[in-house]
């Protein structure tokens, strides 16, 4: 056994001590500091939209994300994007002293004309609405956002949902006349629905 010992190097003996524990060696990454990380513009079109951090208190540092979109302190998202592409750049993000770096993606599409479809829809006192609002044209695989911009002007019982589903159950027969904001990748317009229920 002594003959064995003597055989083996010293380094080898002394590995116990000298190498640090695992969790020392491989700390996990930073938590993902922000709701969303991936952001869908068009080329040509102001970009309007901002950095949402999980935590509040967060200080967030200036950077440029793609060409002619800026990103300021507040997490704003300014400019117009020059050309399209995905582009990808670190933010850095701090709490206190706790800083860390996300990387953000600026996905910029190409221009490509849209319009709306189908904008009247009859309805039936007590017979549940289940129609859908859509769009014509736009970036492939792009889905087009629905917002109500005046709720009061909804019929009573009457929802028209951020994918564009029109729901519920009319109570009362009349002709309503709705904003909605529709939105492509940051390229938006307002339009009017027209609900009319019998």
């Amino acid at each position: 056994m002594c003959a064995l010992t003597s055989a083996v190097p010293s380094t080898l003996l002394s590995v116990g001590a000298q190498v640090a524990p695992m969790s020392a060696q491989f700390s996990d990454p930073p938590a993902k500091r922000l709701v969303e990380d991936v952001f869908y513009v068009t080329q040509g079109i102001e970009v309007a939209d901002r950095l949402l951090p999980f935590e509040d208190d967060v200080t967030i540092t200036p950077a440029d994300l793609a060409p002619g979109v800026t990103m300021d302190a507040s997490g704003r998202l300014h400019g117009t994007p020059r050309r399209s592409g995905t582009f990808a750049a670190p933010v850095r993000l701090c709490r206190g002293q706790d800083c860390a770096e996300q990387q953000v993606t600026v996905v910029v599409l190409p221009n490509v004309p849209w319009r709306p479809s189908g904008l009247t829809f009859p309805g039936k006192v007590g017979v549940r609405y289940d129609e859908q609002l859509a769009v014509d044209g736009g970036p492939a695989g792009v889905p087009a956002t629905f917002s109500v911009t005046d709720h009061a002007k909804l019929p009573e019982d009457v929802t028209i949902g951020p994918d564009g589903h029109v729901g519920g159950i009319p109570a009362k027969p009349g002709v309503s006349k709705v904003p909605i904001r529709i939105c492509v990748a940051g390229d938006c317009a307002g339009v009017v629905v027209t609900l009319i229920v019998v």
